[in-house]
């Protein structure tokens, strides 16, 4: 069961399956059934997120909804509606199927 995606394995599946662009198919699938869910998101420098996400694009750009910062369990700051720049994601674990 695939519970979450980093970019170089987004990567390597492209790879063997002969795709260059920016998404393979899976994920995309993935996004798509994960839209109006909550997601967690890992970003560059440690930064973790969990929100609602809204929309995505083909660079991995996310508009996430009720958005926290959850890096700090014990002190955890609301932050709304945020859009995430794709090259700052890591990470995305998508709700459990």
């Amino acid at each position: 069961m695939l519970t979450s995606l980093n970019k170089k394995q987004i990567h390597n599946i492209d790879k063997q399956k002969g795709r260059h662009g920016n998404m393979s198919e899976m994920t995309t699938q993935i996004l798509e059934e994960s839209l109006g869910k909550i997601v967690l998101v890992r970003l560059k420098g440690g930064k973790s997120l969990r929100g609602r996400l809204k929309g995505y694009d083909q660079h991995l750009n996310l508009v996430l909804e009720e958005t926290e910062d959850t890096t700090n369990s014990e002190n955890v700051r609301r932050l709304g509606i945020i859009i995430v720049r794709g090259d700052n994601v890591i990470l995305i674990s998508p709700p459990p199927r």
